[in-house]
């Protein structure tokens, strides 16, 4: 009983520790998600040109950091005339290069963290396109194509249709500050929660029964930490296959990457492992729906191999900048709730988070939130009605 409830109170001190900054990260997703439009996305992602790249990551940043809507939204993008790499490159974008990532990662880690993770994903993204222009054959595009256009249910296809934008026209802080643009940060806001706690709790409490049941020799000889350079090389090549078995993606497992790290993981490592959200088990299989086995293998391996290739890119580059901090410095929250900043923190930002919930409540949103996993056809049009239905 006492280690259950040492287990719980580091899940508790974890969630309350990071409680404003998911606030303040899904707000601003949400804003970003409020003046992008979808239709603008499909229009301008038709090749693989490192323009039309960068403008796939810049849009995947402007979108859900769910990775099973990310998923499910990539495969959308392809269907309707989207470039297979483009497509792979706002999904990798979609749920590592997005402002909730950054928050959290520079509250629980420090900021090296989320400077890390925003230099490794373009490369991760680079890398990628290099290897698809290598290896990937007409042919298994091709098939590709064909079992996109089947149209088999992954996770999160209602999700993944929704268009939170405001729909009138005028200029960024006009549509934003209008009624209609409280409502779309409102649904954005409540969308982006519903759509990541099942992965959060999970990689919380996965986290806080790690960190107190697993002891720390365990991870000094798992993690080779006796042997530096050994330990430099063996962390990129090993994170992302903790992330493919620990079955926890997107923010979720930014908790359990604190273990890993104050565990004796490399910097490397850590990267490799939070990029690695999107070849987790359950997402592997939904590949194999959406694209066929083929495909599937294929993007396991050379996710996998980009993956672990920006994890030792952001080794080398900030350990030789002397910008890896020390794991000796690491501190999983276990001390419980206290009157400090963290506190008023989130004493303001739950209030925000209340306005927002309540606001999407009166304008329509449960009915958005019985179609999240449903068909995206049957959700564009009821979406469509709900909007015209609840303008104030």
């Amino acid at each position: 009983m006492r280690a259950i409830v040492h287990a719980l109170s580091i899940t508790g001190s974890m969630t309350w520790e990071i409680t404003w900054a998911l606030i303040l990260g899904f707000g601003l997703s949400a804003v970003i998600q409020a003046v992008v439009r979808k239709s603008t996305i499909v229009r301008l992602l038709g090749d693989d040109r490192p323009r039309t790249l960068a403008l796939a990551a810049v849009f995947g940043v402007a979108s859900s950091s769910c990775s099973y809507a990310a998923v499910a939204l990539a495969r959308s993008l392809f269907r309707k005339g989207a470039s297979f790499t483009a497509a792979m490159a706002f999904e990798i974008a979609s749920t590592n290069l997005v402002i909730e990532l950054g928050v959290i990662l520079a509250l629980l880690m420090g900021w090296q963290f989320t400077l890390a993770e925003f230099v490794g994903g373009p490369v991760v993204i680079v890398l990628l396109a290099v290897l698809f222009r290598l290896l990937l054959r007409e042919r298994l595009l091709s098939e590709a194509r064909v079992q996109a256009d089947r149209g088999i249910a992954g996770s999160m296809e209602g999700h993944a249709a929704m268009d939170m934008s405001v729909q009138r026209p005028g200029s960024f802080a006009r549509r934003l500050f209008s009624r209609e643009g409280y409502t779309s940060v409102a649904h954005g806001f409540v969308m982006e929660w519903a759509a990541i706690i099942r992965d959060l709790v999970i990689g919380l409490f996965v986290a806080g029964a790690i960190a107190a049941w697993v002891p720390d020799r365990f991870w000094r000889v798992f993690f080779i930490t006796g042997h530096p350079l050994a330990a430099k090389i063996w962390g990129p090549l090993i994170g992302p296959v903790v992330a493919i078995i620990s079955f926890v993606c997107s923010i979720g497992n930014v908790p359990l990457a604190v273990v890993l790290w104050k565990g004796g993981i490399s910097f490397g490592g850590v990267v490799a492992f939070i990029f690695a959200d999107l070849i987790i088990a359950p997402i592997l299989n939904i590949y194999r729906k959406y694209y066929g086995p083929r495909m599937a293998l294929f993007l396991l391996g050379t996710f996998y191999a980009t993956m672990a290739a920006a994890g030792y890119v952001v080794e080398l580059v900030f350990g030789g900048l002397g910008l890896i901090p020390s794991p000796a410095r690491a501190k999983i929250p276990d001390q419980g709730v206290s009157w400090d900043y963290t506190t008023w923190l989130n004493i303001v930002f739950l209030v925000l988070a209340a306005a927002l919930i309540t606001r999407f409540v009166r304008t329509g949103g449960l009915a958005m939130l019985r179609m999240m996993g449903g068909s995206p056809d049957g959700y564009e049009h009821d979406h469509m009605d709900a909007h015209a239905s609840h303008p104030d």
